[in-house]
């Protein structure tokens, strides 16, 4: 493997930040309707010409794999409601270059597909679950499916010296973060990383001005006065504060991804589900990559799309954004 190109890929930004990760967004559809992402009438893509197909998929992750990126995260939506996923899965970890494929999802669906994931050779699965509670889990998600989480949940961590397991909590001030506690706790038994959110100004114009928000200081506090012997550790570049329970298996990160700037550090395009490069969480339109596939581009034409997307992406996404461009997370895949 060439070490100079491994230094530096070949798509760099303007602000010489190279991309080595990509999040593919494989479906806009959610069987959720979380209070922090989409409302009950949030309208699903349901034609399947509107969404890229397993080839076109296939296709970017190459293209990009030949361009220096070493990581691809499978996400929506919510990605397992796509039948083809485990293929993909599959497809991605037999790509020259690709080295780590990762997804995420609420865990509705996992149960149907675990034992696929890890003979595809999935190499992590973060697992978004914000309560414990029945009846708070159906007022967030607006859907009684609790015990069917619970029991995905529960094989995963099983299978968490085989897999790379992160479970993403969203906190939200007087409606979960009352079970911080519980969650922190499952780092004791498992080598897990439990990741505290805060919320994102994408939640479908539903709480992000109702006083729901918890910023990553007041996590902390919280943290500290249950565990006065939490210990800190290094931790990815977003998890932002890192720690360990004495004696644990597991970790604790806080992910503040509101109440501080992570671009500098930013590594990653995303590609929209309806075929869109997206170089930063806060771009408005994005570079069309679903028309140039479906016209028989060839490689050069990609990278200058892929270029093209990078050369737009702003030093401080946030401030170059503004007001946050779309309503729900879905849309781009987070």
């Amino acid at each position: 493997m060439n070490e100079a190109r491994e230094k530096m890929p070949a798509l760099v930004d303007r602000y010489n930040r190279g991309v080595r990760y990509v999040r593919v967004s494989v479906t806009s559809r959610c069987n959720l309707r979380c209070v922090y992402c989409m409302r009950e009438e949030h309208c699903d893509r349901t034609v399947a010409a509107e969404e890229l197909d397993y080839q076109e998929i296939c296709r970017i992750i190459e293209a990009l794999a030949a361009l220096g990126v070493r990581k691809v995260r499978f996400t929506g939506g919510e990605p397992l409601l796509r039948d083809d996923i485990v293929d993909l899965v599959r497809y991605a970890k037999a790509v020259d270059g690709i080295e780590t494929v990762v997804l995420t999802t609420n865990g509705v669906l996992l149960g149907h597909y675990l034992d696929r994931f890890l003979e595809a050779g999935l190499d992590g699965i973060n697992f978004s679950l914000d309560t414990f509670d029945e009846d708070r889990y159906k007022a967030i998600t607006r859907r009684n499916l609790l015990a069917d989480v619970l029991g995905n949940l529960e094989s995963l961590l099983r299978h968490a010296d085989m897999l790379q397991v992160k479970i993403n909590v969203l906190l939200l001030r007087g409606i979960n973060s009352g079970e911080l506690g519980r969650f922190a706790d499952l780092t004791r038994q498992w080598p897990v990383t439990v990741r505290f959110m805060e919320l994102m100004p994408f939640d479908d114009h539903q709480i992000w001005r109702t006083g729901k928000f918890m910023g990553a200081d007041k996590i902390l506090e919280v943290l500290s006065d249950l565990y006065p012997a939490l210990e800190s550790t290094q931790g990815h570049a977003t998890e932002h504060f890192s720690f360990h329970l004495p004696g644990s298996r597991g970790k604790i990160a806080i992910i503040p991804a509101f109440t501080r700037n992570f671009c500098s550090q930013c590594n990653r395009l995303r590609i929209t589900s309806s075929g869109r490069i997206m170089s930063c969480l806060y771009a408005k339109n994005g570079v069309d990559i679903l028309a140039a596939l479906r016209d028989g581009a060839d490689n050069e034409q990609l990278e200058a799309l892929f270029q093209k997307a990078l050369d737009m992406k702003p030093r401080d996404g946030r401030e170059a954004g503004g007001k946050a461009p779309r309503t729900s997370m879905s849309e781009i895949g987070g």
